[in-house]
């Protein structure tokens, strides 16, 4: 599965935030369930004032459960 240039380009920026001290961890709450988040944000600054970009929040739970890796093409095997 190809990851879309649009997603690459947000992880370049989260990345870069990273890199520049620019990442925060906000607690916010859940536009359509209510239920309180852990997000990470990219801080930046417009006219004086900080800018926080949300990128995702921190999974409930364990991961591991949560996600399955991409599948891998495996017709050119024996």
């Amino acid at each position: 599965m190809a990851i879309p240039d649009v997603y690459r380009r947000n992880f370049a920026t989260l990345r870069r935030a990273a890199e520049d001290g620019n990442l925060a961890l906000m607690a916010c709450t859940d536009a359509v369930t209510g239920v309180p988040r852990y997000v990470i944000c990219a801080v930046g600054r417009d006219d004086g004032a900080y800018v926080m970009t949300p990128f995702g929040h921190l999974h409930d739970g364990d991961p591991y459960e949560a996600y399955l890796p991409p599948v891998t093409d495996r017709s050119d095997q024996p």
